[in-house]
């Protein structure tokens, strides 16, 4: 019996307009979308003019995306969304003695066309104001902890403005990016900054809608990773510096305790004074691990 004052039918004639060349998944997701949403608008009794303000958002954050900037994505991710889906889609038991290194969201400023480098090149140009990184690690099996030579460690992180390259006319393309290969030992390594915390940008309906909830916009010092190699689920992740004061409320949801790191001091090194070990456990293709 319906709770509501509205159509009781509705919702569900909707959902049976479905033809039956729909697929079962198709058909499972759209039934509790439909069901979902039409409940959130009779709960509310939302109207035409905050439906548009809605619609609009949406629109809003499409016309802002390209290859370089996805605020479709970043409007997910200052709901909780994407890193949602993330657990949803990598859940690991958090007190296994050993795990896969964990996932985390890939954000809307990843680049497709981020070039190859060499192990120990410097991925810095034109910046003066941080403090210079020595990175390096491992990349290995899960399972028989071998390391995997010719795994891409890619690695992109904002500059000490709060800036990717994409969004700042000052940054050469491709600046603080870089795509590294594993040698014969699994071994990785590069020059990077430590990052710092920064903003969510506040010219797209992702920084209006945390404006509107009167949140903070600010993310906790990162860097982002993706590694592949073939014969393994690819990981997408973040690590995240453990003296960041944001830490405990990332404004996109996306810390996780496994992700915390510590930089270093660095002796000898010219080039860097903090250095920062990270090693990367993949998944085999085939292997299941708690239910990822």
């Amino acid at each position: 019996m319906a709770t509501h004052r509205f159509d009781p039918t509705f919702t569900e004639r909707v959902i049976k307009a479905m033809g039956p060349k729909t697929s079962p998944r198709m058909r499972q997701i759209m039934t509790s979308l439909i069901r979902h949403v039409h409940d959130f608008a009779r709960e509310n009794e939302l109207t035409v003019d905050e439906w548009m303000t809605g619609v609009n958002f949406i629109n809003w954050a499409g016309k802002m995306s390209d290859a370089k900037r996805n605020e479709g994505q970043l409007l997910c991710d200052v709901i909780g969304l994407e890193s949602l889906v993330d657990e949803i889609t990598y859940k690991l038991a958090e007190d296994a003695a050993d795990a896969p290194t964990a996932t985390a969201i890939l954000g809307p400023f990843f680049r497709a066309d981020t070039p190859h480098r060499k192990n120990g090149d410097n991925i810095v140009t034109g910046v003066d104001d941080g403090e210079m990184v020595f990175m390096q690690g491992r990349v290995v099996d899960f399972a028989t902890k071998k390391p995997l030579a010719g795994a891409v460690v890619e690695v992109w992180e904002a500059s000490t403005n709060g800036l990717y390259e994409q969004q700042d006319p000052n940054q050469v393309e491709h600046n603080l990016r870089g795509k590294f290969t594993t040698d014969e030992e699994g071994r990785y390594y590069l020059y990077c900054l430590r990052p710092t915390p920064y903003p969510v940008p506040n010219d797209g309906p992702a920084g209006k809608l945390l404006e509107l909830m009167d949140r903070h916009p600010f993310r906790p010092a990162h860097i982002h990773l993706l590694v592949t190699h073939e014969g393994y689920r690819p990981l997408t992740t973040q690590i995240f510096d453990r003296k960041d004061p944001y830490l405990v409320n990332d404004s996109v949801f996306a810390v996780k305790d496994s992700l915390i790191v510590d930089f270093v001091p660095r002796k000898d090194d010219p080039q860097a004074q903090l250095e920062l070990t990270y090693d990367v456990k993949l998944v085999p293709d085939h292997v299941k691990t708690n239910g990822a």
